[in-house]
């Protein structure tokens, strides 16, 4: 039984920042690879990013450069910085374990022109 917890999201001006973060219950954690993915209005849900055990990670082009995927192993939890945010970034924001495979309930994210 994995539980994961988002929390972070909210309303934010274009150009603006949000930290997220996912909280993770269990020792499993550092063993598992995490994601961040979003669902946009209409849309299909897309991957935001990964990251490794050993902290390595991977964007999708859309959010390079703006967003930043770290994790705490000590304390079980993912973050996802995100800075510059546009309109397009307006998304419920999914947090994801690999191993044993696991979702977050979602935490909307908002950004106003």
């Amino acid at each position: 039984q994995v539980q994961l917890v988002e929390s972070g999201g909210g309303l934010v001006q274009a150009g603006g920042s949000l930290r997220l973060s996912c909280a993770a219950s269990g020792n499993i954690f550092s063993a598992s690879v995490m994601g961040w993915y979003r669902q946009a209005p209409g849309k299909q849900r897309e991957l935001v990013g990964t990251i490794t055990i050993g902290g390595f990670t991977n964007y999708a082009d859309s959010v390079k450069g703006r967003f930043t995927i770290s994790r705490d192993n000590a304390k079980s939890t993912l973050y996802l910085q995100m800075n510059n945010l546009k309109p397009e970034d307006t998304a419920v924001y999914y947090c994801r374990m690999l191993w044993p495979n696991s979702w977050g309930q979602g935490t909307q994210v908002t950004v106003s022109s």
